[in-house]
């Protein structure tokens, strides 16, 4: 029931986006169809309640508390990837609010913040000016075609959003920088990806220069890449694997991670070992 709960609400939630574009666009639709549609939907409604009642008693009936059941019963009828795509939207809007006053997240008393968006910034304001100017082109042009305000109304709002999620992706990693304290290292990349390092557990850091990242997180082997515009320049080696959780939930026990810092030098004096003396300068690029 499980299975077919998610296959129904996978089917169901797209079409209905369609049929919702397609009324508010002033397309008319014949009587039966918008019957079946708005029947099925009820149904598709009716038995994910059932399903999530169901895993809820269930939960309950093996000891877990109300929230923790509720919790419970969510997790399994919601995919992870779903929840976590989910979760960045939520994150992303915290960002902004956080951006705009000026504050960071998880950043300690006495922790030092490693920024790494200094890289992107550019190319990010770069790319959201011309999604603005996209959405105001696209407005002027549904205009000049007497498109259907509902449709207009549609494609603003779908323009707009993309805007706020570009900006949320910048707000995201400006305010959730890099974190070195004395018990982790917490490496981040915005609202995507979060990784715990304990300090214990790094046996060497080097300042490496590397260009040619092929993705923003990236795990080959037991080497994880977590690079800003197709860059890296530290490296952390590990006494012992640690697991990272890739955005969509995929996990991976790496022995190595590279990372970006937008000033690698205070990086590397914030992540040595206290007492440990600095190596001589030159850097070597990463195999």
């Amino acid at each position: 029931m499980l299975r077919f709960s998610r296959a129904a609400l996978y089917a169901v939630v797209p079409a209905e986006l369609v049929f919702a574009v397609l009324l508010v666009s002033g397309v008319s639709l014949p009587l039966p169809v918008v019957a079946v549609a708005e029947v099925a939907v009820a149904a598709v409604l009716v038995l994910e309640a059932v399903t999530a009642y169901r895993l809820f008693s269930a939960a309950r009936r093996g000891g877990a508390d109300r929230r923790a059941a509720f919790r419970a019963a969510y997790e399994q009828l919601v995919p992870e990837q779903v929840r976590r795509i989910m979760g960045f939207d939520l994150k992303g809007m915290i960002s902004l609010a956080l951006w705009v006053a000026r504050r960071r997240h998880g950043v300690p008393d006495g922790a030092t913040a490693v920024s790494y968006s200094g890289a992107q910034t550019l190319t990010m304001t770069i790319f959201l000016g011309a999604m603005v100017v996209e959405l105001v082109v696209a407005e002027v042009l549904l205009r000049a075609f007497d498109a259907p305000v509902g449709l207009r109304a549609v494609v603003l709002v779908a323009d707009a959003y993309t805007v706020l999620i570009v900006l949320a992706v910048i707000a995201a990693c400006v305010t959730r920088p890099h974190v070195v304290s004395d018990d982790e290292i917490r490496i981040r990349y915005g609202a995507f990806f979060d990784l715990r390092v304990p300090r214990e557990r790094i046996a060497a850091v080097r300042h490496v220069r590397n260009f040619n990242e092929s993705a923003t997180v990236k795990v080959d082997g037991d080497r994880l890449a977590v690079a800003v515009a197709s860059q890296t320049n530290l490296v952390l080696e590990l006494t012992e694997p640690v697991t990272a959780v890739r955005p969509l939930g995929r996990r991976a026990e790496v022995h190595t991670i590279r990372l970006f810092a937008d000033d690698p030098t205070a990086a590397l004096a914030a992540l040595r070992p206290r007492g440990q003396h600095a190596p001589g300068a030159g850097s070597r690029p990463v195999s």
